[in-house]
């Protein structure tokens, strides 16, 4: 069985252009691009984080090289627009076995969409963060259940 897991997305984008008259998919910078590892022409989501849409399409890359452009063209345009906070992910198809292995690369940008950090996820169904455990108490004996007294009188 092949399950579909991100392969890297590139997190909390902002978009610096949209343009209706282009002829689909999403531009890019180039150094982004390579940081996710995310080819020319990969279909990608685009999840926009400002208004809550998604969509479907694929990344070219842009001429302008680390000018963190992010341009969504053609139809979607109407979906994202300029200033929109956005993620675009890239996926990829693994086996079950190695998709418990799988750690995605997660690229986190700046404002102005400057590489900030690489990162890669957490493993498939692993908690990576610090378990809190609760200090064990030493045991109380148990409190001893006597019947009152009742007295006459």
């Amino acid at each position: 069985m092949n399950l579909t897991m991100m392969k890297s997305k590139i997190h909390r984008a902002t978009c610096t252009g949209a343009d209706m008259n282009y002829n689909g998919s999403i531009t890019v910078d180039p150094v982004l691009l390579d940081a996710a590892g995310i080819l020319e022409h990969e279909q990608v989501d685009v999840l926009d984080i400002t208004n809550g849409n998604r969509l479907t399409t694929y990344a070219i890359r842009s001429k302008k090289v680390g000018s963190g452009e992010i341009t969504i063209n053609g139809a979607a345009a109407h979906l994202v627009k300029k200033g929109d906070l956005v993620i675009i992910c890239a996926f990829c198809q693994l086996k079950a076995k190695a998709a418990t292995k799988h750690q995605p690369k997660v690229v986190l940008v700046d404002a102005h969409n400057r590489i900030a950090a690489i990162e890669y996820a957490s493993r498939a169904g692993k908690i990576t963060a610090p378990q809190v455990r609760a200090k064990k108490l030493p045991a109380k004996p148990a409190a001893k259940l006597t019947p009152k007294k009742t007295v006459k009188k």
